[in-house]
């Protein structure tokens, strides 16, 4: 059986790390399927640190290590600027290397929507129909995403976020806590939707947002 598991290891081992290695424990608890190594984080200060029961193995570095060849890994951090460098990062020291794709037991994924490599689901969102995940895309708790929704790479949808039917949401933006966007508006890339945010008309990219409705600042 335990040969039979798929190794990973989280890169990052801050607070979404570790949500990230409890997403990959409950995983287990249904199906036990994944070895979690431990995390792989540069800073030298928290190398040999145990937390959460899983150990920070060393740099992003020791990923060229034969010991590191079947193992798979998952950015564990939202930020999508730098989600987007450590992916490429680490495509340049092992070109074949494979990022986990993780839905928790609890979301409700429809049948008809596709998912890129290395996103995650987490604990209690719902995925409707005919909905369109990118790569490297964080869906936190609680969310629902309507359908024929498109969410491109490296996108941070945060605790609690409803976007309606026919949704675009362009790479790297990122929606606070509690925020949502009405039927088919677009969001563009990088832009940053503040907690509790309504989003009723489309934002430019590279924007700041916030209110009700939601008003570019920046």
């Amino acid at each position: 059986m335990h040969d039979m598991l798929k190794r990973i290891a989280i890169l990052g081992a801050g607070g979404h790390g570790r949500e990230t290695a409890q997403l990959i424990k409950d995983i287990n608890k249904v199906s036990f399927e994944w070895e979690l190594l431990g995390y792989i984080d540069d800073n030298e200060a928290i190398h040999g640190q145990v937390r959460n029961g899983f150990p920070v193995l060393g740099p992003t570095g020791i990923l060229t290590e034969d010991q590191f060849k079947d193992v798979y890994v998952i950015c564990g951090f939202s930020d999508p600027e730098g989600k987007k460098r450590t992916v490429a990062r680490v495509r340049e020291l092992r070109p074949n290397i494979r990022f986990a794709t993780l839905i928790h037991p609890t979301a409700v994924y429809g049948d008809e929507n596709t998912i890129g490599e290395g996103t995650m689901i987490c604990a209690g969102s719902i995925i409707t129909t005919n909905v369109t995940l990118g790569s490297h895309v964080i869906i936190n708790y609680g969310c629902t995403v309507g359908h024929d929704c498109t969410i491109e790479a490296y996108a941070a949808i945060l605790p609690g976020t409803n976007l309606s039917g026919n949704v675009t949401i362009r790479e790297g933006v990122q929606t606070g806590t509690g925020s949502a966007v009405i039927p088919g508006v677009e969001v563009g890339a990088y832009a940053v939707v503040g907690a509790g945010a309504v989003v009723t008309r489309a934002l430019p990219a590279h924007c700041t947002a916030v209110g009700v409705p939601a008003k570019v600042i920046k």
